[in-house]
């Protein structure tokens, strides 16, 4: 029961510091230094929990501030405490209640059964390409039994190339606007065209399976 209020109040903390601090917090990250870098890794952290900046434009901001380099390790150490956190609470703070609550939803368990059969190639690939929203992945995996270092390593791996593809689009924004701007949407494009294809595969499987009349 302790451990349950602890998470509910760490989780509410987290996201009353992003909703109330935002407009405060977001000029450090245009500034050099050892609190612009602090405070940018803060806020991807709370983009974890409650999107209070779109991460794409988070990221760009901080790879504009302090080159490529430095924008892909500071998000990737942001996005990555944030996600450890997150399957930390769920797991330790709200597993038990939400387990029961999920019995509703069978499709959820689905996920949840996914993920352990198939801990670190599922978890890479639900990074890779974003078809279930990175909280949904981070809260049943937290649900699940998937070990935590599987759960960051694959975590990590999946989450770089985004990262990646938009610190170089965020960092070349104010030289060039136009590669920016391509960079940008090839990579929506593709991760769009990647969906469709994987909804359209799953229609197309159901609608192929057997009906069986009881």
């Amino acid at each position: 029961m302790v451990i349950k209020i602890v998470a509910i109040v760490v989780a509410c903390l987290i996201i009353l510091v992003g909703i109330t601090q935002k407009d405060i917090l977001l000029p450090f990250v245009e500034k050099s230094g050892i609190t612009s870098i602090v405070v940018s890794i803060l806020l991807v952290f709370i983009c974890v929990f409650f999107p209070v900046i779109p991460f794409p434009v988070l990221a760009s901001l901080v790879a504009a501030a302090f080159g490529v380099l430095y924008g892909i390790l500071i998000s990737i150490i942001g996005a990555m405490l944030g996600t450890i956190i997150m399957f930390l609470l769920i797991r330790y703070g709200f597993r038990e209640s939400a387990q029961n609550k999920l019995k509703k939803y069978p499709k959820v368990k689905e996920y949840e059964v996914f993920f352990e059969k198939n801990s670190f190639i599922a978890i890479l690939l639900s990074r890779l390409i974003p078809i279930i929203p990175s909280p949904v992945v981070n809260i049943v995996c937290g649900l699940s039994m998937v070990n935590i270092l599987i759960f960051v390593t694959a975590s990590t791996l999946g989450e770089l190339p985004n990262i990646i593809i938009l610190s170089i689009a965020g960092a070349n924004l104010s030289n060039n606007k136009w590669m920016s701007v391509a960079i940008y949407g090839t990579y929506f494009l593709v991760i769009l065209m990647i969906n469709t294809i994987i909804v359209y595969k799953r229609m197309s499987k159901s609608e192929i399976e057997p009906k069986i009349e009881i």
